[in-house]
């Protein structure tokens, strides 16, 4: 046995003592990540400002839904379904100050009621208290999701936008059937994610459907993004792949002053000017083995000459195939 440790955490106090010789868990760590919560305030304010409609007696506590919900993801779960297997945990509910684990079909219905779709029939009154609901669900998360970040934006950062493909199985809104490397003909969601560079805090995701996967789908929130930062924590650069790098994209963030570096694909105008820079031979070297030379170019379709930078590095493999001399 080891040292004894003492820990406030929403649910109380909790004494904390490793065993060598005991059985691995998920949760182990939950009781120090906990203490986390407690003293930032991060998980009442969460529960405090949810503004679930639920007004029957019998309807489950706030705490019991969200942290639920949050020993759910701690869990690595990805379904609903797979609520079932938390029960058997009777110690993560008390440390999270809950007095049970709700169901996933109670879970599914809270987080339905946060965020209520349009009903096919549905009259003015009803639709604007749909959209009424689902803008407050949304301030709601965005206040506890800019808490957490608020502190690593007063130093220069990075702020790195991308678009990922998920999945679905099932009947889900936004499910479409488009763009998927990994199984074409599947349906999926497009995730349209802005973190800060180096740390990994997420500033938000947007979730659109599968056939939003382009970069102008997420040039409305990216820019909503930076605009509401007060002008001393904006970031100091906006980075992305070669989707970003398009005139829309660009006019949106020239339009806001805000500095990006954007990826570039090699179209006929960019490999030209990489011909025309390789005989000039002026590259320096930047340092991790690159070299690099600069330059400035308008393309076609754009509104500007805007500047490009052109990085080389010496291939570590033959580019050429070896072949056996005994090879017929």
């Amino acid at each position: 046995m080891g040292e004894e440790l003492c820990l406030s955490t929403p649910g109380g106090r909790v004494h904390v003592r490793w065993d060598e010789n005991g059985s691995a868990t998920a949760m182990g760590q939950l009781a120090f990540f906990s203490e986390f919560l407690e003293v930032t305030g991060l998980f009442a304010r969460w529960v405090a400002g949810c503004p679930l409609p639920y007004s029957r007696p019998n309807a489950p506590a706030v705490v019991d839904l969200l942290g639920t919900w949050l020993l759910s993801i701690l869990d690595g779960q990805r379904r609903y379904a797979h609520i079932a297997g938390l029960p058997g945990d009777e110690v993560a509910p008390e440390i999270l100050g809950m007095s049970k684990i709700v169901s996933d079909e109670s879970l599914r219905r809270a987080l339905s009621a946060l965020a209520p779709g349009l009903p096919k029939r549905c009259d003015e009154a009803q639709r604007a208290i749909c959209l009424a609901q689902l803008i407050e669900s949304t301030n709601w998360m965005d206040t506890v999701l800019s808490e957490s970040t608020g502190e690593a934006l007063h130093t220069a950062w990075i702020l790195d936008a991308d678009t990922s493909v998920k999945l679905l199985y099932g009947h889900q809104a936004g499910a479409d059937i488009s763009y998927n490397s990994r199984k074409p003909g599947r349906p999926s969601h497009t995730l349209h994610t802005y973190w800060i560079s180096n740390v990994r805090l997420v500033l938000d995701v947007e979730v659109q459907s599968g056939k939003s996967h382009a970069a102008k789908h997420s040039l409305p929130r990216l820019r909503q993004l930076i605009e509401d930062l007060a002008l001393e924590k904006r970031p100091a650069l906006v980075r992305g792949d070669s989707a970003f790098g398009n005139e829309g994209v660009m006019v949106g963030m020239e339009q806001i002053n805000q500095r990006y570096l954007f990826k570039l694909r090699q179209t006929a105008g960019i490999k030209r000017l990489i011909e025309r820079k390789w005989q000039q031979n002026q590259w320096q070297p930047v340092g991790q083995g690159f070299d690099a030379v600069e330059d400035q170019i308008r393309l076609a379709g754009w509104s500007r000459a805007r500047r490009i930078v052109v990085l080389r590095r010496q291939v570590k493999n033959n580019l050429a195939v070896e072949m056996n001399a005994d090879t017929q």
